[in-house]
């Protein structure tokens, strides 16, 4: 019938439509397909030879759901919000039209159904589903903070109850088929497609129900609706208690689930999807969802596919990797890059600190191979492909080595000569500094050229985020092959230009420092902590400092005070970083002490004599203004950073901020909650900040033009 769905009726009059999206790797919801389903279905129900169809998929999924271009275009050509509602409603509008369009439906899920494409599948009379172990069958919405805008919040606890669903909907869970099934909204397993077909004719044939249980005369909620039953009340009760506690209220999507679902469930089906397409559109129209969907998914997916990568050099995967350092950077870096398949030598100046740096890997693949997620025999491939060594001659041959040493200019230039006298005239040398600008570094090295920043983020096995820095000689080739290898990793990679602290480091310190400020003026060591956590941080900036390490930090500030000379500017931070390390020699978490005590086999808790050594204030700032601190000065100094050219794009320092420290992802990251304030009240606020507590706060003539500029 349409070049999107191909339509077929057999002899017993059972109709098959395969959902085959031209020119796109998976089956998505576009505007477009919508239209053709809709034609679809009253085609179907106009023909009295149809007795029902079958709806599955020609590619290896099943629909993936919406494209969230088409959302992000949404924001961009609808300003009106009637028209977003309007935008919302068409989709439930279409699925309530197949499921009473008289005839029955069953969806054959080869593969996965994911938002919309799920609440299609809900849509239908009945669910067969291949036995693909791959396949992700879930609501995923509330991760880009949306709910299901389809019938998703409707109809599945109309199938399953209210607990169930919220709990699929509320955290966004993927379920493989056979948990679906086990849950209660797949009806029929298949173990072939041809079986998943003949499954689904069948009932058709045998059964053929068109009308949705929740559309005959006495259908009763799975486990009560609303607060008809105590269950039923107290999930919702401590729903919302879990939910506010756990989103801090910054995510408006998983409220919004629960509410669709409570008040959905007291009403019919059809004044239940009015109300959830009412929630939806409060959600699209919000700043939240924008932002999620802008830089988790978009821009990411961007930097995933090496965006800033130069034009014109060719792709040459490392096969061959060098590390100098096996500590705890090293050794992260030598599993992720073995894992990927590459061949690793993993050089310290003893053995023995080289095999503990292997050994680092042996401990995450048995894990692997202890939880099923790894065969016995491929970890030991892996483990194989990691040689720790001494001698600098190993490296010949290396693609790519990267320096993991100390933060020490001598160290690392004398690592960086030995090995440029060994390895191929068209190796690239990448350093891990997290600090030290690469140009200066680059001095060391006969083919600056060649020489570039790797910034990892510890765990490196955890860590999403890789930074790239360009220094002032590194050229195109450097920063096409360390892009590269960053793919091969499966890392997200961003792309900065030279600094001292790069872009990541400099701004998350901004962070840190402004913990320690507080802590120096009086502010309670506990509002600290709790507000940036209510903020959306994932670790308050005591607790880091203490992660980090106060010598760490020390040396740092030491080496910029050396390095700039007249030109360093004092931050109220360096002086509790100075006593701290001088004076009361808690140096943090690996030392036993910091702001925090860590007793033996207990939880940390914070140090009771910070009271003596920065007394506590009369007059406390109340929980807001610790978090605009915490949270404004971070996207000030990216605003800096911009500014400055160290980043060139806001996208990145959104990826970066969210990736690589945690910055709060409801706000898009450092560069968009700029935007998510607004630049007339961000500016005014920052003012206000620079006039209390600090010049550090005052923006720039730059930022004020932005301003002016809008």
């Amino acid at each position: 019938m349409t070049d999107t769905i191909k339509y077929s009726v057999d002899q017993d009059g059972v109709a098959l439509l395969v959902i085959d999206i031209p020119g796109r790797p998976m089956n998505v919801l576009t505007p477009e397909f919508m239209q053709e389903l809709e034609q679809t279905v009253d085609a179907l129900a106009a023909d009295d030879k149809v007795k029902g169809a079958v709806i599955t998929s020609g590619k290896d999924s099943f629909i993936a759901g919406a494209d969230l271009k088409d959302l992000v275009g949404v924001f961009e050509r609808m300003r009106d919000p009637a028209e977003i509602y309007g935008f919302a409603r068409s989709f439930s509008l279409l699925f309530r039209k197949l499921e009473t369009c008289g005839k029955p439906l069953v969806a054959a899920i080869n593969g996965t159904a994911l938002g919309g494409g799920l609440e299609l599948c809900l849509a239908c009379h009945h669910r067969v589903a291949l036995k693909n172990p791959k396949a992700k069958i879930g609501l995923p919405e509330v991760q880009v903070g949306l709910l299901p805008g389809a019938g998703g919040t409707q109809r599945l606890p109309r199938m399953i109850g209210s607990e169930k669903a919220l709990m699929l909907m509320v955290e966004g869970t993927h379920l493989d088929p056979v948990k679906a099934h086990e849950t209660g909204f797949i009806e029929e397993l298949a173990d072939t497609p041809e079986e998943m077909i003949a499954q689904a004719r069948a009932w058709i044939l045998e059964h053929g129900d068109p009308v949705q249980p929740w559309d005959k005369k006495g259908f009763k909620f799975p486990g009560g609706a609303g607060a008809s039953r105590p269950g039923t009340a107290q999930t919702f009760m401590v729903g919302t208690a879990l939910v506010a506690q756990k989103t801090q209220r910054n995510y408006p999507a998983p409220l919004a689930i629960l509410s669709c679902v409570y008040e959905g469930s007291i009403v019919p089906i059809d004044k239940g999807l009015e109300i959830e397409s009412q929630y939806f559109t409060e959600l699209l129209t919000g700043p939240v969802a924008r932002n999620m969907i802008r830089t988790l998914f978009l821009d990411k997916g961007a930097a995933d596919k090496l965006v800033r990568r130069p034009k014109g050099v060719d792709k040459i995967p490392v096969q061959k990797l060098g590390i100098l350092g096996a500590g705890m950077m090293g050794a992260g870096i030598a599993y992720v890059s073995a894992f990927a398949g590459m061949e690793v030598v993993l050089l310290d100046t003893e053995l023995a600190s080289a095999e503990k740096g292997k050994g680092y890997s042996k401990g995450l693949l048995e894990k692997r191979v202890s939880r099923g997620k790894m065969a016995a025999d491929k970890a030991a491939d892996v483990l194989a492909r990691i040689k720790p060594t001494t001698d600098y001659a190993d490296l010949a041959g290396c693609d790519l080595v990267i320096e993991a040493v100390f933060e020490d200019r001598d160290i690392k230039r004398k690592v960086t000569e030995a090995t440029e006298a060994v390895i191929p005239a068209g190796s690239i040398f990448a350093s891990n500094t997290s600090t030290l600008p690469i140009t200066g570094l680059a001095e060391a090295s006969q083919r600056p050229e060649q020489f570039i920043g790797i910034h990892f983020f510890s765990p490196v096995d955890k860590m999403p985020l890789v930074e790239i820095i360009v220094g002032g000689k590194t050229g195109d080739v450097a920063v096409a092959r360390a892009l590269d290898y960053v793919q091969q990793i499966r890392k997200t990679p961003i792309v900065v230009n030279d600094s001292r602290g790069f872009y990541t480091s400099r701004v998350f310190s901004t962070y840190v420092k402004e913990g320690l400020a507080m802590l120096a003026e009086g502010v309670k060591p506990a509002l600290i902590e709790n507000a940036a956590k209510m903020a959306g941080m994932p670790v308050g900036p005591l607790a880091v400092s203490d992660e980090v390490t106060l010598d760490l930090q020390y040396k740092i500030m030491k080496q910029t005070r050396k390095d700039l000379g007249d030109d360093y500017r004092e931050h109220p931070a360096d002086a509790v970083i100075i006593k701290f390390h001088d004076e009361l020699k808690r140096l943090g978490k690996r030392y036993g002490a910091g702001f925090y005590e860590y007793p033996e086999g207990g939880k940390k808790y914070l140090w009771p004599g910070l009271a003596e050594v920065y007394p506590v204030a009369a007059e406390q700032p109340d929980v807001g203004a610790v978090k605009r601190r915490l949270l404004y000065i971070q996207s000030l100094e990216t605003a800096r950073c911009l500014e400055e050219g160290v980043v060139t794009d806001p996208a990145d320092a959104d990826v970066g901020s969210i990736f690589g420290w945690g910055f709060p992802p409801w706000t898009g990251g450092t560069a968009s909650y700029i935007d998510t304030v607004g630049m007339r009240d961000f500016l005014a606020a920052c003012d206000r900040m620079a006039d209390e507590v600090g010049e550090h706060y005052r923006p720039s003539e730059w930022l004020r033009g932005r301003e002016r500029m809008r």
